[in-house]
């Protein structure tokens, strides 16, 4: 039986680790040949071994998502070497300007200063330019390809529970993860005459290495949990079921919209 992705090409934003991992994975065991634009040349190698077992092509562009240029560069290349793109995962991101992904568990920065009053402004600038003016470029990037080849394709975009939920010491990315929400809808009205689907997906607390800090404090993580329904994290592989609903045809009528995998997080 065909998957459902089966011909396809995919990028994936942030695909050497956690959630765009687990979509990089999934879409190719639905058929579709794989891009990862990224900044970990180490544990991407990992994901690339995975998607070519599975008898797909998969391809690595290094990638900072905050330079227009590499954005620019990613679409391109994908275009260029697997001669379309039909869906994008723009998984890549920070939770804090500190951050580091895959670096040991040692608390969450805890030099960094936790308030607006008291942060830096650099460190407010630098999660945007990640989190939001990097999606947003690399959003362009891929639907400008899209739209010139005459393609229909989907667009999709990962934000949080914090697009909607302020959590005290984290504004920069609460702010950029609403403005990806934004993002979306405003893309979504501006392209939709195209073709090109946008959505996004806004998880709840996840295990990836990028919650590792939270999740190793007990205290803290004990709190989370008690504001979950489901009690319980989630799993990076729920999130990739959920882009690859959105990236499929499954969700041919889905344009504009976030998806919230949280567990139950906004009833508690």
């Amino acid at each position: 039986m065909a998957g459902r992705l089966e011909g396809r090409v995919a990028i994936i934003t942030g695909g050497a680790s956690g959630i765009g991992r687990a979509c990089a994975e999934t879409f190719a065991r639905e058929g579709a040949d794989i891009v990862i634009g990224d900044l970990d040349e180490v544990r991407v190698d990992e994901v690339l071994r995975a998607v070519a077992a599975m008898g797909r092509k998969a391809a690595f562009v290094r990638t900072d998502t905050s330079q227009e240029a590499d954005c620019e560069a990613l679409a391109e290349y994908a275009e260029r070497e697997f001669g379309r793109i039909d869906a994008l995962v723009a998984a890549a991101g920070i939770s804090h300007a500190l951050y580091v992904s895959g670096a040991p568990v040692a608390g969450d920065a805890p030099e960094t200063p936790p308030t607006i009053l008291t942060k830096p402004t650099e460190y407010w600038e630098k999660v945007l330019n990640v989190n939001l003016t990097g999606v947003m470029m690399t959003d362009r990037a891929v639907a400008r390809r899209m739209i010139a080849a005459g393609r229909a394709g989907s667009i999709v975009n990962i934000a949080s529970v914090a697009a909607k939920v302020p959590l005290a010491g984290a504004a920069e990315y609460c702010v950029s993860k609403a403005g990806v929400h934004m993002l979306t809808k405003v893309l979504a009205m501006e392209i939709g005459h195209t073709g090109v689907r946008v959505n996004a997906i806004g998880p709840g607390f996840i295990e990836t290495p990028m919650t590792a800090n939270m999740r190793a404090d007990e205290s803290r993580s004990q709190l989370l949990l008690s504001r979950i329904p489901s009690g319980r994290f989630g799993q990076a592989q729920e999130i990739a079921n959920t882009a690859l609903f959105l990236a499929s045809d499954e969700s041919s009528y889905f344009t504009g919209e976030i998806l919230f995998p949280s567990g139950g997080l906004f009833v508690s």
